[in-house]
């Protein structure tokens, strides 16, 4: 057990039990409820087991304290109910031996292989995001159940990443827990056959995963650096799987030259700094090296850019400047046509406005922007791009107006508090934060 268990310490408050219950789960619930699909065959059933796990720990570790391996307890729970269920079904019998084995195990996790057989791979989470990607699910059920499951992300952080409605979302996830418990899918990496139907949705999961990690919907937090490290470890055992995948190596470029960041895109306050503020003596040099060779294997196939390379070349662009007046911005957006001709959304061009400015003047970036308010108005950072160009253009009043509108909307509480500061800034007079 843990000091909170310690007599001498006194045994783990309520509210801090709960706090380290939720971390937690957060951090290990996928590779829990991926265990136990393993294990019962029964994806839904299996998140059911996790959840009752998961109210067990909350009505036991305020009284026992934290145990050393809070995951293991929760996993060990978890098993021993999914026996007591296979005894009432009466079908314990072939499992039961494996079962209680296994219990006596001490699961840790192995570090990621460099290399190695690509139809060997022994990967539980990795199982699982194949699982909730199968082609029997419609593109945004498995988006938003690879998020729940994979991510553990809530509904409402979902429904803020995917711009929807939180009961949309779950609607979303129950349909596909159940198209996947009709069709009886198996828990494995599928085949060599079988992969490209599921990769590009396996991509797009680890990529939001890899965004809320980097900017996360969290209210409390503006990063979540162990999610962004577990989108990186995915991608790169993808990459085992399909290692002649152009876009699975961009990916990976992408997030490495994302990563590169994380020590400089939040002050000792934890408010976010933006990239023209950071101090990018400290940007990991090691990241962008990793990212340098990710994108370089990616175009080594000779088939062009794809989404993810692009954003990567973007990415890349940063990574290297010296400055922010220094960044190749005319390329930047170049890469950003290019981008929206590929996939045109609201937010690349959104982004693309960014970079136009630079190159452009705010002015015509404004015109840009003002396009997309029909469909970003209640997006945060679409307010924030305009109050920038706002004030860059000579009009402090309404880019006051357009921070503040910004810090209202949905996002977490350090974003929000560098919104108003900036509002603050700008107007002379203080602004109170709630």
């Amino acid at each position: 057990m843990t000091a909170g268990s310690d007599p001498g310490s006194g045994q783990a408050s309520s509210a801090g039990a709960i706090r380290a219950t939720e971390i937690v789960w957060r951090t290990e619930s996928a590779r829990i409820v991926a265990a136990l699909t393993r294990y019962t065959g029964d994806f839904a059933w299996a998140e059911d087991l996790a959840q009752e796990a998961l109210v067990e720990a909350l009505a036991a570790w305020p009284s026992t304290g934290i145990p050393d391996s809070p995951g293991a307890w929760l996993l060990s729970v978890a098993k021993r109910r999914a026996i007591d269920g296979w005894r009432r079904r009466e079908r314990l019998e072939a499992r039961e031996g494996l079962l209680a084995h296994d219990l006596r195990l001490d699961e840790r996790e192995h570090p990621v292989e460099s290399a190695g057989d690509p139809d060997a791979i022994d990967d539980d989470v990795l199982r699982l995001l194949f699982v909730a990607c199968h082609p029997v699910l419609p593109a945004p059920a498995r988006l938003a159940l690879t998020l729940r499951t994979v991510g553990g992300l809530t509904t409402e952080q979902i429904a803020r990443m995917l711009l929807m409605g939180v009961p949309a979302v779950q609607q979303r996830i129950v349909r596909a827990k159940r198209a996947l418990a009709d069709a009886a899918i198996p828990f494995e990496v599928p085949d060599r056959a079988e992969r490209p139907a599921r990769l590009a949705s396996v991509l797009q999961v680890v990529y939001l995963l890899f965004t809320e990690g980097y900017s996360a919907a969290d209210v409390e937090r503006p990063l979540r650096p162990d999610v962004a490290r577990e989108a990186v470890r995915l991608a790169r055992r993808t990459a085992a799987l399909a290692p002649r995948e152009p876009e699975v190596h961009a990916l990976i470029a992408l997030m490495e030259f994302q990563s590169s960041r994380f020590a400089t895109r939040v002050d000792a306050e934890g408010i976010p700094v933006m990239l023209a503020d950071q101090d990018r003596a400290r940007w990991d040099r090691a990241a962008i090296g990793r990212g340098d060779s990710a994108l370089a294997k990616a175009q080594s196939f000779g088939r062009g850019l794809g989404y993810y390379g692009l954003q990567a070349a973007v990415a890349q662009c940063h990574a290297l400047a010296p400055s922010i007046e220094a960044t190749d911005w005319p390329r930047i957006v170049a890469l950003y046509d290019a981008l929206a001709a590929l996939a045109p959304s609201p937010v690349i061009t959104l982004n693309r406005a960014v970079a136009v400015a630079m190159v452009d003047g705010p002015e015509r970036a404004l015109e840009i922007v003002s396009e997309l308010e029909p469909e970003l108005r209640g997006f945060r950072p679409f307010q924030a791009v305009r109050a920038e160009l706002l004030e860059r253009s000579g009009h402090p009043d309404a880019a006051v107006a357009a921070f503040l509108a910004a810090a209202e909307l949905p996002g977490n509480r350090a974003e929000a508090t560098a919104l108003r500061r900036r509002a603050e800034q700008i107007s002379g007079f203080g602004q109170a934060e709630p």
